[in-house]
């Protein structure tokens, strides 16, 4: 098949409050990150990576894909977290000629995610009356790319970021990676699944999207008004390794808190930092 040119374009739902009561000093309420969610399209079909969250962030990317008049033939989720695929089985319905798909590892601990118990313990204790009842899984990929008008699609495994058995899409005609979370653009990252070891296997994680050479690199959770720069990698490198040099020196979590804040004052949402400040320091 030829190959046809590629576009992408990317829908920022906008951070939402959450339930959560453990707030630092200077807030008044706990916010969700802005999540995204990218169509890759060429002239005729799409494919669209990571579907949101809540009933409402779903029914407004349905909208927004349907406006760029493509067909979309599959869904791509590049790892575990709810945020980023619980609003997949309305994605579908919406668009019936669409294939969900992960790998086959991200499909695995999905299935955790996807629990009753952890859906009423974790997501709808905070985002209540928020939640799809309709939970679908993507289907394990069989090879590790998906192809689009030509285009071949590279899902990269990345093992731990902000979360285990993480991914990342690669596509090489745009020089540009969706990153997930191994990425975040101008927003606190969530680093309460991630110890000292953790952080390290993430530091080698961006090392592998480097390596792409990407000239374009879509973040997970990112500021809707900046650019999507391949600068973004080596930005959350920085904050990982500021993150943890604190830590060591904090005595405690609102110290670290504070300390990340003099580096970090305008980075978006800092409910995230106080959730990752308190899972390092208590």
């Amino acid at each position: 098949m030829p190959q046809g040119q590629l576009t992408y374009e990317v829908f920022v739902a906008p951070g939402i409050p959450t339930t959560v009561t453990d707030l630092p000093p200077d807030l008044d309420r706990r916010m969700w990150s802005p999540i995204s969610s990218t169509l890759i399209y060429g002239e005729r079909d799409a494919v669209l990576v990571d579907p949101l969250m809540t009933i409402s962030q779903a029914d407004a990317l349905i909208e927004w894909v349907a406006a760029r008049d493509k067909r979309l033939t599959a869904v791509y989720v590049t790892h575990a977290h709810g945020d980023h695929w619980f609003g997949l089985a309305k994605v579908l319905k919406a668009f019936p000629d669409a294939h969900a798909l992960a790998l086959p590892h991200v499909v695995e601990r999905m299935h955790a995610q996807a629990s009753p118990e952890f859906v009423e313990s974790f997501w709808n204790t905070r985002f209540p009356g928020q939640i799809p009842t309709d939970l679908l899984l993507p289907e394990p990929m069989q090879g590790n790319f998906i192809e689009l008008e030509g285009n071949r699609l590279e899902a990269v495994p990345l093992g731990h970021t902000d979360t285990d058995d993480t991914t990342c899409l690669h596509v090489p005609s745009l020089d540009l990676v969706l990153a997930g979370d191994a990425v975040y653009n101008n927003v606190h990252l969530y680093l309460a699944e991630s110890p000292e070891e953790g952080r390290k296997q993430w530091l080698a994680a961006l090392d592998v999207i480097e390596n792409l050479n990407p000239r374009l690199v879509v973040a997970g959770h990112k500021d809707p008004q900046a650019p999507d720069a391949a600068s973004d990698i080596s930005a959350t490198r920085a904050y990982i390794h500021n993150f943890a040099r604190l830590a060591d020196e904090a005595t405690s979590a609102l110290d670290l808190y504070e300390a990340m804040l003099d580096i970090y004052p305008d980075r978006i949402n800092r409910g995230a930092l106080w959730g990752s400040a308190r899972f390092a320091l208590g």
